[in-house]
């Protein structure tokens, strides 16, 4: 089998071909722009496959279309194409919303045009967000057919590029599945998500920034999943999933900002200094809770390889023993 891997070099990107590579025999072409958070080859570098006659990567900016030359040397015999690549930061989405619609967008018609060209094409596999639903208010979990209501110009922007990979399902056929993710952390993750950020800054004696509520008394909530689950999950969906179904990836439980940064000080044997926030009047656009329902995957037989503390515990001590991926 032949995958194609765009954003094979960021953060869930490279889980996923570390995964791959470890459970099948498939040949794996990366497509990645080598942007400042994929750190160029080094998280391949650390997972030791990037030497490996299977796995090839090839430099290219989604904006633009593949060049024929890269289209050749992958050849047409592609089964399965994976769309992780994106801009994903909502602050820089906030800052700059052309960049992220023309690299969300743009990347997934690129994409989705290739896949037109490509004769036995089995599955065009599209990685979107649980931000595309909006906050979850009070308990609410998300449905994968739930109405969107993106918030920020990034999730606005991977609501649009999933629509569009709905209408070349509707119009070309393109054999599509959609996955929508929560909150990812793991190894080698960049220094500007909240996991790192929080054990650089306990590491530095530094005060944390926890976004809450205006009452400053509650802080917002996510369903955490290390990028290893995720990967499981999404190869899992590889093989058993339904052509023109959608799939949540969820978390197993909810865990409040506060508690994370407390469980992050505790496993790091540290205080935690921290200061509560009011999240709107600081970051416009976010949203304090996301919630997804992840039942359909599960009663699928997908189960969690990892658990959800022991994995938070062992990311957050392998991070202070490779202080060098909490550089900027």
């Amino acid at each position: 089998m032949k995958l194609v891997l765009t954003g094979g070099c960021g953060f869930i990107g490279h889980h996923f071909v570390e995964h791959v590579y470890k459970n099948t025999d498939w040949e794996i072409i990366i497509l990645d722009k080598l942007s400042y958070a994929s750190n160029g080859f080094e998280r391949l570098r650390d997972t030791e496959t990037l030497d490996n006659n299977r796995v090839k990567i090839f430099t290219n900016d989604l904006v633009n279309p593949i060049p024929d030359g890269i289209k050749k040397e992958i050849g047409n015999d592609v089964d399965y194409i994976v769309h992780m690549a994106a801009e994903t930061h909502v602050d820089n989405s906030i800052k700059d919303p052309k960049t992220f619609l023309d690299n969300n967008i743009g990347s997934t018609f690129n994409m989705l045009e290739y896949a037109r060209t490509l004769p036995n094409l089995k599955q065009f596999f599209y990685f979107s967000t649980d931000e595309v639903f909006g906050p979850a208010l009070g308990d609410a979990l998300f449905k994968e057919w739930d109405r969107h209501k993106p918030t920020n110009p990034y999730s606005a922007s991977k609501s649009a590029a999933e629509q569009i990979c709905i209408s070349y399902e509707n119009t070309y056929k393109i054999p599509l599945i959609i996955v929508n993710v929560m909150n990812a952390f793991g190894e080698r993750q960049h220094v500007e998500k909240f996991i790192p950020l929080c054990v650089k800054r306990i590491l530095n004696n530094e005060k944390i920034y926890i976004h809450s509520y205006p009452d400053k008394k509650t802080s917002g909530t996510r369903f955490y999943i290390h990028g290893r689950n995720i990967a499981a999950a999404v190869l899992f969906l590889i093989k058993n999933g339904t052509l023109g179904e959608k799939y949540n990836i969820a978390g197993e439980r909810e865990v409040s900002n506060l508690e994370m940064a407390q469980m992050i000080a505790r496993f790091m044997g540290r205080e935690l200094d921290y200061e509560m926030t009011d999240f709107h009047s600081d970051r416009p656009g976010h949203d304090l809770r996301y919630g997804l329902d992840g039942s359909k995957l599960f009663n699928m037989g997908f189960k969690l390889p990892m658990n959800f503390e022991e994995s938070l515990r062992k990311t957050v001590e392998w991070t202070v023993d490779n202080q060098k991926w909490l550089e900027e």
